[in-house]
């Protein structure tokens, strides 16, 4: 048995996969996700190449199988080193969840919060805790506004679970719950990282990554043109990115041994700032409240 383990969401896909297969040299991997088939062909890749790997079947937009899945991972008793909060969605259309709850709130913010939460207690002083983020949540963000984002549009943790975002928002179908949730995920990062500084909490945006299933809603001709063209052209274009190099940044970032906590990292792995929004430490500590308040309405 690894002496090290690391949690990863998503890794049946796209960078999550990749990352996966990265993480495997390091250690256990344990593999979160929806289907159950597809974490295991995941597995016996790792398996096939000498590593060890556990699945545990999860899904994020349902905070029962979120509780759950985080008790599952909990029982196994390993030794937890990094925990990759990587699943998210960009759904093109509204959707609820099983509690009524915007589709992306409920799957890109509130599933990784829960499930970072329950797990909190009992990992290791030191632990590495890295959410996939995205800069499309600050406005002035150059790539992202020529892409038609506009920030993200938080009113209260309440009205997201409504679907509500601030008016004169991104006219992209789901731009704006996209943009918001990934805030969410910064300003949690930023938050916790002040909350609990045993342990480390850190962020990344990955940069554009067209070969990844993010578009699953996308057209087929968009997605094969995604996956088989612009994806292996991504590299050579500032802020894109593609599976391989996506991992193998998101995996040094997990190994790093530093203290470092509270860092968002671009797609190089280096430093950089989100929207000043984000940054300010009343704002994100209100995301995070809220957060709270919200879930501490729905019975456990």
């Amino acid at each position: 048995m690894n002496d090290k383990a690391y949690v990863i969401t998503g890794p049946t896909s796209g960078f999550g996969r990749r990352t996966a297969l990265e993480l495997a040299e390091h250690g256990t991997v344990v593999l979160v996700g929806r289907d159950a088939a597809k974490l295991d062909a995941v597995r016996e890749r790792v398996e096939g190449s000498g590593g060890e790997a556990v699945t545990v079947v999860c899904d994020l937009s349902d905070l029962t199988s979120v509780r759950r899945a985080a008790a599952q991972v909990i029982e196994l008793g390993l030794p937890i080193t990094g925990v990759l909060n990587n699943a998210g969605i960009f759904p093109n259309r509204p959707g609820t969840n099983a509690l009524g709850w915007d589709i992306a709130y409920g799957t890109n913010h509130i599933g990784p919060f829960v499930f970072t939460e329950t797990l909190v207690p009992h990992l290791e002083d030191g632990t590495q805790v890295v959410f996939v983020v995205s800069a499309v949540e600050d406005p002035e963000r150059r790539p992202a506004t020529m892409s038609g984002f506009r920030g993200a549009r938080y009113i209260s943790a309440e009205a997201s679970a409504r679907g509500e975002w601030e008016p004169g928002g991104s006219k992209l179908p789901g731009g704006d719950a996209y943009a918001t949730t990934k805030q969410c995920n910064l300003a949690t990062v930023l938050a916790f990282a002040r909350e609990t500084p045993r342990l480390r909490f850190n962020a990344i945006e990955p940069g554009f990554a067209p070969g990844t299933n993010l578009g699953r809603d996308a057209n087929l001709f968009l997605r094969l043109l995604s996956k088989y063209v612009l994806s292996a052209l991504a590299p050579l274009v500032k802020y894109w990115t593609n599976p391989g190099t996506a991992a193998r940044v998101i995996t040094r970032i997990l190994t790093d041994e530093s203290d470092a906590s509270g860092i968002y990292y671009d797609e190089k792995g280096r430093p950089m700032r989100g929207s000043t929004q984000v940054h300010d430490p009343a704002f994100n500590a209100r995301v995070v409240a809220e957060t709270r308040a919200l879930l501490a309405t729905v019975p456990a």
